[in-house]
Parts: C-alpha cells; sequence; structure tokens
C-alpha cells in the first residue's frame, strides 16, 4: 500500500484525527512516516478532496453528489 493508502486507511479507522492520532496509528501499524511525509500526504488527500480538515481535525470527505461524480468521470 503507499503513503496515501495507509493515511486514508488510519483516517478511515479514527473517523475524526489530529496529526499526532493519525501517526500513532501508523506507528501501531508498523508503518512510520516522518513528520515531513505525513503532513505532505494529508495536504495532498486534502487538495484531492479525500480528506476534509477543520482545526486540526481530519475526516474523510463527504461523499458528494452523484452530478459531480457524473461530471468528473465524463469531463472533457
Amino acid at each position: 500500500m503507499d503513503r496515501k493508502g495507509w493515511v486514508m486507511r488510519a483516517v478511515e479507522a479514527l473517523r475524526h484525527a489530529t496529526f499526532k492520532e493519525i501517526q500513532r496509528y501508523l506507528d501501531e501499524e508498523g508503518e512510520p512516516f516522518s513528520r515531513k511525509e505525513l503532513e505532505d500526504t494529508l495536504k495532498a488527500l486534502v487538495a484531492e478532496g479525500l480528506l476534509e480538515e477543520k482545526e486540526g481535525t481530519y475526516r474523510p470527505a463527504r461523499r458528494k453528489g452523484s452530478k459531480e461524480a457524473f461530471d468528473r468521470l465524463f469531463r472533457n
């Protein structure tokens, strides 16, 4: 599994998690990340719309409507 996959797994398991909680989960799973790696990965996942961040807490992004999914699939 790649870095993004591990971070998504951690956030999905924890549901709402701070940076430190995510880092602890990954350490316990045997996938230690450096602080920079985890920060970069979280930023990328937020930018891609897979995670939401509010006041230092991360959670899986809410599912969007079917129109948005359709538009994303068939975008020109």
